[in-house]
């Protein structure tokens, strides 16, 4: 008798997370680059990261009006969204997140948004990864 053991595969994410405005640029940064070495450290990689910017927040979070939001996409296993997501919930620097897998569709809108640029705000800003 074979023993088949299953083959786990990488599925493509993109999560969201609000950061406090009034964070100095350094902290910003410091969160931003702890979960991007949180997805690479657990065998992710990086698609596309876009730092938005301030925006203001459809409603008060934290006694907060105005939030800083950072969308990254990435492929990965699924094992690594729950220790993700409690690191959200443990820093206190995260106002609100959001992690959510990717189907066909979205795939393809996310890299027709990538190409053409549509859909991004001018001041928004994509780092190198």
């Amino acid at each position: 008798m074979m023993d088949i053991k299953p083959v786990p595969f990488k599925n493509e994410y993109e999560t969201t997370f609000i950061l406090p405005s009034d964070l100095p640029e350094d902290e910003t940064r410091a969160a931003v680059d702890k979960f991007v070495q949180y997805i690479k450290d657990n065998d992710g990689e990086i698609h596309n990261i876009e730092l938005w910017g301030n925006r203001r927040l459809q409603y008060p979070i934290k006694r907060k009006v105005n939030g800083y939001y950072v969308f990254i996409e990435f492929r990965a296993f699924s094992g690594i969204i729950a220790p993700m997501e409690q690191a959200y919930r443990y820093d206190d620097k995260v106002l609100r997140y959001l992690t959510v897998r990717l189907d066909k569709h979205s795939l393809a809108f996310n890299q027709k948004r990538r190409e053409q640029g549509f859909g991004l705000r001018k001041d928004a800003k994509t780092p190198s990864i």
